[in-house]
């Protein structure tokens, strides 16, 4: 996956700053409520997109799911399998699939899960439409998205590769779906390499509605 801020240093440095860090709220709170549904073992089916070396794939295998994590850089994948929480939770080689690729590029199974942190923004605006109805239909009846995307007074807007999207935007695609978190964030602060940058941010969880 193309990382806008590159420049500041390679895959394998971003990854040992980010890895460590905790599961996003927005993950957290989609497996707390699947928690409190107490879905079926055999259901617990999740995606990571763009899942980097496994901050969040870490945590969905900790709570008993079966998880596909995709990512474009081999590093990412080779670091996640590496990570001392993985070999401790995983209950069995089913329980952890990898797929080196574009996420937009991959067939998504069924999932009741599909997890995207700061993913989805770099994805160009011509894939986005196709990935998010992808997303969708991959998503088993109750399923839940967890996911970021980037708004338009993002400092980003305008950088070749990646989406922005007004509010407005944000919630006609998700006039399908129950909204069950939806948080806008606007704040100045650094990347994890250390550049200068205004979030604009939209942090959301929501649910496929029942059949």
């Amino acid at each position: 996956m193309t990382d806008p801020d590159s420049a500041a240093g390679s895959w394998r440095d971003y990854y040992a700053k980010t890895g460590a860090r905790p599961p996003r709220d927005t993950l957290i709170y989609a497996l707390d409520r699947f928690d409190e549904e107490n879905i079926a073992p055999e259901r617990k089916l999740a995606a990571d997109l763009g899942c980097g070396n496994g901050r969040d794939t870490v945590e969905i295998i900790r709570r008993g799911w079966q998880v596909l994590a995709i990512d474009a850089e081999q590093d990412a994948l080779d670091g996640l399998r590496e990570r001392r929480e993985v070999r401790e939770h995983l209950q069995n080689d089913e329980q952890l699939e990898t797929a080196t690729a574009r996420f937009e590029t991959v067939e998504l199974p069924e999932r009741m899960l599909v997890n995207s942190s700061f993913a989805l923004p770099l994805v160009e605006p011509a894939d986005f439409p196709d990935l998010w109805d992808r997303i969708l239909s991959s998503l088993m009846p109750g399923g839940r998205v967890s996911c970021q995307l980037y708004g338009d007074r993002d400092s980003w807007v305008g950088r070749p590769g990646m989406t922005f999207f007004t509010r407005d935007g944000v919630e006609a695609m998700l006039n399908t779906l129950d909204v069950e978190y939806f948080r806008e964030e606007e704040d100045d602060s650094t990347t994890p390499r250390g550049t200068e940058k205004h979030w604009h941010i939209f942090h959301i969880v929501a649910r496929m509605p029942e059949v």
